[in-house]
């Protein structure tokens, strides 16, 4: 062999190890049924998904949030409340929206743990307000969790309420505290009618059922009841309601909920706007509510004072007759009532300012600060401290529904209030102190003025003494019952800062879903994928030979010949089919081995000898070597096959022959050449069978009566066909390759293994074998230049045998190989 040849086969190795595009898409192109019948059972299961998912809807709401002012809240007002202002609302409406306890109270206002049901083609359908009946609950007492209980009415008055249930407990919810239960329920099928308006009580079910009004009922029509967990449906709608800020305007917010039901989704969104508005309405009025408390407490401490001292004027008067005292006593009485109005209103600035102190000292919670002014503090920086203690006060307890305690939102807060505390506490000592000085001169005035009247009789002092403190709580009495009034008319005319701009309403709003579309694509996407991904595996791991492209690919050994698929009863083709496509196949096989022949040197005198093997059992090499036996002996040269073969005979059987006696026979010197020797029906050829199975067959092949005998056979033949055991399983053809002048290693394409051709290879490299090369048997030749699977096999000789002489079982085929062989 040649340095170039050597060089070639390492090529031609080193190559075969890489990915092979080109056989991959050709694959791809031969299974294309398998890839279109994939690509339908994923459109199939796209519709069966498609027709059973509920559409899905989308509404939306359009909500404003605005500082709106009282309409009574003008400069003349006396009392201020601190309203807040519309910034950071927008960012706490949206996290409000999402909180467990304003979820808590639109489900609850709206009933949404119950529902309709009515049975539908796939499922349960939800309908809501268009079933022809309602209930009331008994909300202090148990409804089953997860079961639907059947309601059937039998005529207008009268229904009947039904189940099956397998087991013995089930779970209840009283929805009035949402505490859960367990009670006994009657197992197996039930059935109990009530009259339409009467109670029903039953340990799973506790109800009033009514007829909705305009509806018609359907004798022998069946809906449900469904209740579900509370804190479960509260949980899934804490996140259905989306929010954004309009792009024109932050203080405005789009609302927008998705689901099955769009009259559902409308008066949810409208209930929730509904619940934002009051309590937000009730946050903004908190400092109002509690200044008029506060008003209210100190009105009827004035009140009674105001009895008591009354009560003590018509006493005094019953006893002394004094009714009345001259001009001058009264102007110096009027001026004493003016001194101890102002004493009074100090007074309770001072009482207001050390229960402010005391209030910010001591609690922890400030919204409930009283309006400064409703003692007639009109300081401007206590009045802003105030409100600003106050709006921080409110922020907090709107953070504390959203967010956990110890998060760092609360840090700022608290430390903004803190800060805020320490001013006003600066302001209010401040204040104390200008007002205790106000209070002395106050005091020095009245004093002065009670000394004009210490000379006038003792009756008449005292009834000055009563008549102003009748007087200053008359007074006191009246300035409070004012403020009362216009603090209470402040409040009922103050209003939310959300308003609705753009109610939820269902106009006939098409599905955003599902995307049945999308779902087709993605069918299509799987269904074409997941074939191609099983091809590329089944490619990767796929060790056979499909083709001669392969063949050329992983070796540079050349192909003789091409042996295509023909179905017949035996082995002898070339001979009883001579006009068949397989026969012509041989007679070109012989032709290729004339023109190889006549490279070698050789005597012409002599016959040439053929070496026919395989890698391994169930090739076609018993059936190659019949027929390239056959096709020279019809063309006139005599020749003979010789079973070489001892550890598996076979050719016997298609020429009608016993095995009774072969080769083995003569090589180990029981008969002579002429007793193993027959002649066959064809002309020219005679075949010597391999006989008995020895129990040294490769020592007997190694012999030097087997030289002797090809040597003698060379004399008298023109064509020597040897058929040997496979390369692959033993070492006897290696040893028989020494007689042959040209070897044909038979590959059987779809069943051959690529690492045999690098057995081949290697043996061919380090010339053990010579003058050797590929004969393709059960070709077919394809558009896609032969990739593809197997065309299975008729040729009609057995291997079974084969398989267990050389370690090889063939077994029938299963399912896969026959839907393979069906896709091919």
């Amino acid at each position: 062999m040649s340095y170039n040849e050597f060089e070639d086969l390492d090529h031609i190795e080193s190559k075969g190890m890489t990915f092979d595009f080109k056989g991959f898409l050709f694959k791809v192109l031969h299974l294309w049924k398998l890839i279109f019948l994939s690509i339908g059972v994923a459109l199939v299961i796209a519709y069966s998904i498609n027709v059973r998912k509920q559409n899905v809807y989308r509404l939306g709401a359009l909500i404003s949030i605005e500082n709106d002012q009282n309409p009574f809240f003008t400069a003349n007002t006396s009392i201020s409340f601190n309203w807040g202002g519309v910034s950071g609302k927008v960012g706490k409406i949206i996290t409000t929206l999402g909180t467990r306890r304003h979820n808590e109270l639109v489900v609850d206002s709206l009933q949404y743990y119950m529902q309709y049901l009515v049975q539908g083609k796939y499922r349960k359908e939800d309908i809501y307000k268009r079933a022809p009946f309602y209930v009331e609950l008994d909300k202090t007492k148990g409804q089953l969790l997860g079961m639907p209980i059947g309601i059937r009415f039998l005529n207008d008055s009268i229904y009947e309420v039904f189940g099956e249930f397998e087991s013995p407990m089930g779970t209840v919810q009283r929805y009035g505290d949402k505490s859960k239960d367990q009670v006994v329920l009657p197992v197996g099928a039930f059935k109990q009618q009530f009259r339409v308006g009467d109670l029903v009580q039953l340990p799973f079910l506790n109800l009033h059922l009514y007829k909705r009004p305009g509806c018609t009922i359907v004798p022998e029509s069946e809906y449900y009841l469904q209740f579900l967990n509370f804190d479960g449906m509260v949980h899934s709608y804490s996140r259905a309601v989306s929010a954004a800020p309009s792009s024109r305007t932050s203080s405005v917010l789009h609302l927008g909920m998705n689901g099955t039901n769009k009259a559902k989704i409308v008066d949810y969104l409208n209930t929730t706007v509904a619940i934002l508005s009051q309590t937000e309405l009730r946050l903004k009025n908190l400092y109002a509510t509690n200044t008029i408390k506060f008003i209210d407490s100190s009105l009827a401490a004035v009140n009674v004072k105001l009895k008591d001292v009354n009560d003590e004027m018509n006493s005094f008067r019953k006893q002394s007759r004094v009714f009345d005292v001259d001009a001058e006593v009264a102007n110096v009485s009027s001026k004493l009532k003016d001194f101890d109005v102002d004493k009074e209103g100090i007074q309770n600035k001072l009482k207001y300012l050390d229960l402010l102190d005391n209030y910010l000292r001591t609690k922890t919670d400030y919204s409930h600060i009283a309006a400064p002014t409703s003692v007639g503090i009109e300081e401007g920086n206590i009045l802003a401290s105030v409100g600003k203690i106050t709006a921080l006060a409110i922020e907090r307890q709107n953070l504390e529904a959203t967010t956990k305690e110890g998060s760092s939102l609360f840090k700022e807060l608290d430390s903004r209030i803190d800060a805020e505390k320490n001013v006003l506490f600066e302001i209010i000592a401040a204040t104390t102190n200008t007002l205790g000085i106000q209070l002395q001169t106050i005091n020095r005035q009245i004093a002065k003025m009670e000394a004009k009247l210490s000379d006038l009789p003792e009756e008449q002092q005292q009834y000055l003494k009563i008549q102003r403190k009748l007087d200053l709580s008359q007074e006191a009495y009246n300035v409070y019952l004012a403020k009362r009034s216009e603090a209470a008319i402040v409040k009922a005319a103050n209003v939310s800062d959300i308003s609705i701009i753009d109610e939820a309403k269902d106009i006939g709003n098409p599905p955003i879903g599902p995307n049945k579309s999308l779902n087709y694509m993605l069918a299509l996407m799987v269904g074409f994928m997941a074939p191609l991904v099983l091809i590329f595996v089944v490619f990767l791991l796929d060790t056979t030979i499909h083709g001669s492209d392969e063949v050329e690919r992983l070796s540079s050994i050349p192909i003789l010949g091409l042996v295509g698929k023909y179905n017949y009863k035996n082995n002898l083709v070339v001979f009883e089919k001579p006009k068949s496509a397989v026969a012509e196949s041989f007679r070109a096989i012989r032709s290729s081995l004339q023109f190889f022949y006549k490279k070698q040197e050789y005597n012409k005198a002599l016959g040439r000898t053929l070496m026919i093997t395989s890698s391994v059992s169930g090739e076609g090499k018993t059936f190659c070597s019949i027929n390239v036996a056959t096709a020279y002996a019809l063309s006139g040269k005599k020749t003979i096959l010789l079973g070489l073969d001892l550890r598996k005979p076979k050719i016997f059987n298609d020429f009608n022959i016993e095995n009774d006696h072969g080769v083995v026979n003569y090589l180990m010197g029981e008969k002579a050449f002429d007793e193993v020797l027959n002649t066959t029906h064809i002309s020219n050829l005679d075949v010597v069978t391999s006989g008995p199975i020895p129990p040294n067959p490769s020592e007997l092949l190694m012999g030097s009566d087997l030289t002797e005998l090809i040597d003698r056979l060379r004399e008298s033949y023109d064509m020597i066909v040897l058929d040997t055991p496979p390369l692959g399983l033993v070492t006897d053809a290696l040893e028989l390759s020494n007689y042959a002048d040209t070897t044909l290693f038979v590959i059987r394409l779809d069943y051959t293994k690529k690492g045999m051709l690098q057995l081949v290879n290697a043996k061919y490299r380090n010339g053990e074998l010579k003058n050797i090369s590929f004969i393709l048997n059960f070709y077919k030749h394809k558009t896609n230049q032969n990739y593809g699977y197997g065309y299975g096999y008729g040729y009609g000789y057995g291997y079974g045998v084969y398989g267990e002489a050389y370690h090889q079982s063939d077994k029938k085929k299963g399912l896969l190989a026959r839907l393979r062989k069906w896709v091919s």
